[in-house]
């Protein structure tokens, strides 16, 4: 007897049935595998939820480290993204870190980068002409020298005692203009006055430390101090920080020397200030290059007073040319200020530095002179 053949039509369905079967488990892996990251996603923004919370918690978020609050500042409605996601976790391990090192206190609030100040772009200081037909050493060297030798404007009182319970006489030559016609006198009395002190391993400090008293805040950037932030009584700090007159590059390993080194006016857009009432630099040489970074991007007029010591005994950190050419330099760089509308009212010759111009014995000028000008536009 003939088996009987089975019809086609049943092996095809069976076939057909396996098939889907197969393309509905690869369709499933798929949506599972192209969910996953942004569950992963999900999960991290709910984890730094609670960050804001502790943040609050946890006061001011400290000025050390200028990269991790830059990354607050840019969390925004997108935090589920992968990119705000990062962003969030990098804000929690800050906010560990500042457990961890409790101990030191919290100070100056960053600023979001949306009310930063929005910088003026200049590449160069506008030279003057030549002090003579040709350029010549003797008369760019007397120009320069009767220049910062001669006050603009008179002040006369220059003496903190009469606003302080300090009997101590300041240390010259750190000298303020304490006029009535000029508003630092009037912010001293009403304690809303505000000191930068730039220096390097200075230890005369009797200046920075009577403003303190009279109630001003005070903040000091050495890098040779141990810790971050250091508050000495309740207006004093001071910091891990050294001014310079660019920031360092991100690409590049930061030297050891130059770890804590940042641009006067990228600490004050951390920091949250928006003016200084009080700028006072001892900077070894440095404050050539520095003075003319706060020239360049308009700094100087967020400052109300300027009190720097000034070395002319070589040409200065990175500042190159023969010597008539360096002398131009510094001349053009004061004249600048003063297109600024400040006015040099106190002038102190160190005779107890050598006796040095250029590396010269000439021109019967000191190696070190300390300027105190004023911003006749302050308010």
């Amino acid at each position: 007897m003939v088996p009987k053949e089975k019809p086609l039509w049943k092996g095809f369905a069976f076939r057909l049935c396996l098939l889907s079967a197969g393309l509905f488990l690869c369709l499933q892996l798929g949506l599972r595998r192209s969910r996953a990251p942004a569950e992963k996603a999900g999960a991290a923004a709910a984890r730094a939820l609670p960050a804001r919370g502790t943040e609050q918690r946890l006061g001011p978020v400290p000025a050390r480290s200028s990269r991790k609050g830059s990354a607050e500042a840019h969390l925004g409605p997108g935090a589920g993204r992968p990119e705000a996601a990062s962003a969030s976790r990098r804000r929690v391990t800050y906010l560990r870190s500042s457990r961890r090192r409790s101990s030191e206190p919290a100070c100056c609030p960053l600023q979001s980068l949306g009310s930063s100040r929005r910088k003026t772009i200049r590449w160069n200081v506008d030279l003057q002409p030549w002090a003579s037909p040709t350029p010549s050493l003797n008369y760019e060297a007397l120009r320069f020298l009767k220049y910062i030798t001669t006050p603009q404007i008179s002040c006369e009182h220059m003496n903190m005692n009469s606003l302080t319970d300090n009997s101590e006489t300041i240390k010259k030559p750190w000298s303020i203009c304490l006029d009535d016609r000029f508003s630092l006198v009037h912010r001293i009395k009403s304690k809303q006055c505000r000191l930068y002190s730039l220096g390097l391993s200075s230890d005369d400090n009797q200046f920075e430390i009577s403003l303190a008293n009279s109630g001003c805040e005070v903040h000091r950037f050495d890098p040779s101090i141990k810790s971050a932030h250091i508050q000495e009584g309740r207006h004093l700090w001071n910091h891990r920080l050294s001014i310079d007159w660019r920031d360092p590059n991100p690409a590049i390993a930061p030297h050891k020397l130059r770890s804590h080194t940042k641009k006067l006016g990228t600490i004050l857009n951390e920091f949250g200030h928006q003016k200084i009432d009080v700028l006072k630099a001892d900077m070894e040489s440095a404050e050539w290059k520095i003075l003319e970074n706060l020239i360049l991007e308009d700094i100087v007029e967020q400052i109300g007073q300027l009190v720097f010591e000034v070395h002319i005994h070589w040409p200065g950190f990175e500042v190159s040319g023969n010597d008539s050419t360096v002398v131009r330099y510094w001349y053009s760089l004061l004249k600048e200020l003063e297109l600024k509308d400040f006015r040099l009212f106190h002038t102190y010759k160190d005779l107890l530095k050598p006796q040095m111009f250029l590396k010269k014995e000439a021109f019967n000028a000191s190696s070190c002179y300390t300027l105190s000008w004023v911003n006749t536009r302050w308010k």
